[in-house]
């Protein structure tokens, strides 16, 4: 059975994970904002748009490097929360549920990459 992609969990967190990026880099001082901010909220994004663009190709092989690409953008995101918070635009608390999160979503990142995977395979 074919799912739709709003039905993904791992699109639903991503799309959660861009949110509150976005959220949390519109409190940002304005240099930061533009600087951290920006670079921050556009690798959040990027995860829920390279699995949705995945979503929308034909072949399996397309659909996986898709995921390759959510899943580096992801690190990415990971590392713009770091610098976000040794540079004192978020708390440890905020980095710390935000890191909780992207840490979930490559779990369930790489668990869709398997399954496309193995639907490859058949």
């Amino acid at each position: 059975m074919q799912h739709k992609l709003d039905d993904l969990k791992v699109y639903k967190l991503a799309m959660d994970i861009g949110r509150e990026c976005y959220d949390m880099a519109t409190t940002f001082r304005e240099f930061d904002r533009r600087t951290i901010g920006g670079q921050l909220v556009r690798a959040a994004d990027s995860v829920a748009a390279n699995i949705s663009e995945g979503y929308g190709r034909f072949s399996r092989k397309e659909q996986k490097q898709f995921c390759y690409y959510a899943r580096g953008s992801l690190y990415e995101t990971r590392t713009w929360i770091t610098k976000a918070q040794e540079r004192n635009c978020i708390t440890s608390t905020q980095a710390e549920h935000l890191h909780t999160l992207i840490q979930q979503c490559g779990k369930m990142l790489n668990a869709y990459t398997r399954y496309i995977s193995n639907e490859q395979s058949k």
